[in-house]
């Protein structure tokens, strides 16, 4: 159930980010394709359409890959810093 739940969760915030970033192509004040990115970044996790976008992007784009590296390693270390704290 636990799993379940989390895949929801994980699911809804993607797509809410991926939405931000339609949004943002037209609005000047939001980062669209930073949102975007984002969105794909965290279905990733869960959808295997996502993490193939995701990949096709890096492969096309490698400075912006090694951006998205830098970025997930600073979250996963963010991350298991918050686990050892509790």
């Amino acid at each position: 159930m636990k799993k379940h739940v989390r895949r929801v969760a994980v699911l809804v915030l993607g797509w809410i980010l991926i939405g931000f970033g339609i949004v943002g192509l037209f609005l000047p004040f939001l980062q669209g394709v930073l949102f975007i990115l984002l969105g794909l970044y965290v279905l990733s996790r869960e959808s295997e359409t996502a993490r193939r976008w995701l990949r096709r992007v890096r492969e096309s784009h490698p400075g912006l890959n090694e951006k998205l590296k830098r970025w997930g390693r600073k979250w996963r270390e963010r991350g298991n810093r918050t686990n050892v704290e509790r």
